[in-house]
């Protein structure tokens, strides 16, 4: 039985992106906008996940080097 492949953020956001994209469009049917708009609900969720997890590991790091406190991400 082969190993389902997990998905990555990018991935999800990816996909994401494209559903948004087919939807604004407005050249599907009601059936499959609704499914897309469930697929983009879960995918949604999958990100968000995602980044919480990579901030739980980021603050871990940071309590590890012997700093308490959280900084702001600042892209520089």
């Amino acid at each position: 039985m082969p190993k389902k492949k997990s998905t990555t953020f990018e991935d999800s956001l990816a996909e994401l992106e494209l559903l948004v994209s087919r939807l604004e469009q407005g050249d599907i049917s009601l059936e499959e906008s609704l499914k897309s708009f469930e697929r983009g609900v879960n995918l949604t969720r999958t990100c968000q996940k995602a980044l919480q997890e990579a901030e739980q590991k980021v603050q871990v790091l940071i309590e590890k080097n012997g700093t308490q406190s959280l900084e702001p991400f600042t892209d520089e």
